[in-house]
This record gives structure tokens, C-alpha cells and sequence, in this order.
């Protein structure tokens, strides 16, 4: 069997999508499992031991045209079944005019006529993890061809990062000036579709200081371009400037030194998630976004966040006093990291 699944849009969903990705492998261990995504994706799931093949697309030129080459190129790989985890029409459309013969998807975006296999939003969808969203998609899909619902036991999200490429991200600390011996703690005090997720920079940049100064620790910034304006206003107001790599690394390179690192501290953002499935102890500020559902999904990371009658409220800027994230302090977040480097294993 040749299994085509449609890969998410945003790094947090594609890291919440594993569970569900293995879960698929297990059910399937002689299926050929393909993960057609965008090319960033590459980067996160290039040791990844629960899929065969990764098929990059591209979004460019107009609509129409885009989802005919992107549907001639995934006919000519002859696929028996998709998975669409994305719940835009275009997804399901792709795999329609690509002729896949069961098509499995969430019935959403009026698209149920494109899916022979359409599957009811569940009534949970905003109560539990989201990671339960895709689990509960690869379930109908082996209960339908193989008669029976795969074992939810064993649920985990985590990524592998082979020997090299933690070698690279070593070697890539060392070239950036990160002392030897010393703890490093990544923060990303960025988010790239929400203003009002961010902690705010002067926060960062005196959470850094200290972490320098109270704990020892190389502190680096990472992030896309987008975020380099936070980054930037975060070594503006720090007394010790933090390594800035905002923008300067591949997600294949972010993925490598978060694999290497020994704490994450950031807002509710894309790597946390990755932080978090690589086996590093995250610390994650949430304000308007509910935990409950969109939170790392693993032990190794842990929320910070101070209720407020607003939140969670799922708005991009916040119409009044951002007092769901101001109210978060740097001592809180600073006792947290404290804790989490106790136990840190000694350097080489």
C-alpha cells in the first residue's frame, strides 16, 4: 500500500501531527508512507524513522495552476490512500484531481463531495490536545481498512536528530561564541501570526541578563526573519547582549541546536513544539492561546502563564493592557529555568 499524507502548514501543527504520523506507521509497518509538505518541513522531519519519503511542494503561481502541478506531480506517484490532516479545500482538491482511490480527511471547508472517506469534526475538537485531532483521523482510517483502531497506549511526539547533525549544531555554537562548559539557553521571543502571544522584550531582555549573569548560561535568540525586530529589540535592552541567530538559521539548523541545547524558554511559537520532540526541558509563556490545546505535547515541557478573566481569548493584538502576559514575571520564568537546569547532565 502507497499512503500519501498531506502535511500541516505551520511548524506547531506539524510537531503535533507526529503522534499521529506514527501511530499511521504502526498500523501500517509495510505501507509506504509519503509526507507531501512544504519544503521548510524537510529540516524537521529529516531523521524521522515513521515515514519513507518526503514530496516538498512549492506554492506558486495562480491558484488553479498550483493545485494542477501539485496534483500531476502526486498522480504520477500512483497513491492508493490520503491522509489530509489541513482542513482547507485545496488539500482535499489536490488529492481528488491526483486520483487517489480513498481519500481520507476531516469534512470541512465544503469539501465533503472531494473525500470518499469524509469524517465528522469531532464534538471535542476545542476541549482536548490537538494532537487528539489527527490521532482520531489515522484511527478511522484503520478502522476502516483493517477493521480495527490502533492501540492510543503509546502516544508520543518525538523527533529524532542523528549524531551529525548534532555534531553540526555543536560546532555551530562554538563558531557563535558559546562558552564551553556553560549551559546553553535558546529563547525565542518572537511568534510570526500573533503580536499579542509575545512576551514582552524587555522581559526577554532582562531574563537574559540574568540567566547570563545569576546562572552561567550562553543565552541565544532564535527565530525566522520575521521575528528579527523582537530579537533586535531584545539586544538593545540588554545589559549583555544575548548570540543573536534570529534569521540566520535553516529550520534544519534551529531544529539542530534546540537538539543540543539545554533549556527553551519562549512564547506559544513553532519551536517550542520542536524544543520540546527533540528531548530539550522547554519553559512555555502562554497568554491568549489555550494550553489545553495547543500546548508542547510532552513531559519535557511546562507552561507558565497567569489566568486572567480574558484568556484565553485566540486574538492576535490585544485590545486593552496585555495583562496576560505583563503579569507574567521574569523572577517566575527565571525560577522555572533554575529548576529545570538543576538536573542537567555535565557537559563534555
Amino acid at each position: 500500500m502507497r499512503i500519501l499524507v498531506r502535511g500541516t502548514n505551520w511548524i506547531g501543527d506539524a510537531v503535533m501531527s507526529i503522534p499521529a504520523l506514527r501511530q499511521l506507521r504502526r498500523a501500517f509497518p509495510e505501507a509506504h508512507i509519503a509526507l507531501h509538505t512544504r519544503p521548510w518541513a524537510e529540516g524537521l522531519f529529516r531523521d524521522a524513522d515513521f515515514i519513507d519519503e518526503i514530496l516538498p511542494f512549492e506554492e506558486s503561481g495562480s491558484n488553479f495552476r498550483t493545485v494542477l502541478n501539485q496534483a500531476r506531480s502526486i498522480r504520477q506517484q500512483q497513491f492508493d490512500v490520503a491522509v489530509i490532516f489541513p482542513n482547507s479545500y485545496r488539500s482535499a482538491a489536490i488529492v481528488k484531481l491526483a486520483g487517489i482511490p480513498r481519500r481520507f480527511g476531516y469534512s470541512k471547508e465544503g469539501r465533503r463531495l472531494l473525500l470518499t472517506d469524509p469524517l465528522r469534526v469531532p464534538d471535542w475538537k476545542n476541549q482536548r490536545h490537538e494532537v487528539h485531532y489527527y490521532l482520531d483521523l489515522v484511527g478511522a482510517i484503520s478502522k476502516e481498512l483493517q477493521g480495527s483502531r490502533p492501540d492510543d497506549a503509546e502516544i508520543s511526539a518525538s523527533l529524532p536528530v542523528s549524531d551529525e547533525r548534532r555534531a553540526s549544531a555543536r560546532r555551530l555554537l562554538a563558531d557563535s561564541g558559546c562558552k564551553p562548559g556553560s549551559p546553553v539557553i535558546a529563547i525565542g521571543p518572537g511568534s510570526t501570526n500573533s503580536r499579542a502571544k509575545r512576551w514582552p522584550a524587555d522581559r526577554f531582555a532582562e531574563l537574559s541578563d540574568r540567566l547570563h549573569s545569576e546562572l552561567g548560561a550562553n543565552v541565544l535568540v532564535l527565530g525566522s526573519r520575521d521575528e528579527r525586530d523582537v530579537a533586535e529589540a531584545v539586544k538593545e535592552q540588554a545589559a549583555h547582549p544575548p548570540i543573536d541567530l534570529t534569521g540566520a538559521t535553516s529550520l534544519s539548523e534551529a531544529v539542530e541546536i534546540l537538539a543540543e541545547a539545554d533549556l527553551f524558554i519562549s512564547n506559544d511559537m513553532g519551536l517550542a513544539h520542536v524544543a520540546a520532540a527533540v528531548g530539550t526541558r522547554t519553559l512555555v509563556i502562554f497568554g491568549p492561546t489555550d494550553p489545553v490545546t495547543t500546548r508542547p505535547f510532552s513531559d519535557l515541557a511546562e507552561v507558565i502563564r497567569e489566568p486572567v478573566e480574558c484568556s484565553p481569548c485566540m486574538l492576535r493584538d490585544c485590545p486593552i493592557d496585555h495583562r496576560c502576559m505583563t503579569r507574567v514575571t521574569v523572577d517566575a520564568v527565571l525560577k522555572k529555568a533554575s529548576a529545570a537546569l538543576a538536573n542537567r547532565p555535565v557537559a563534555s
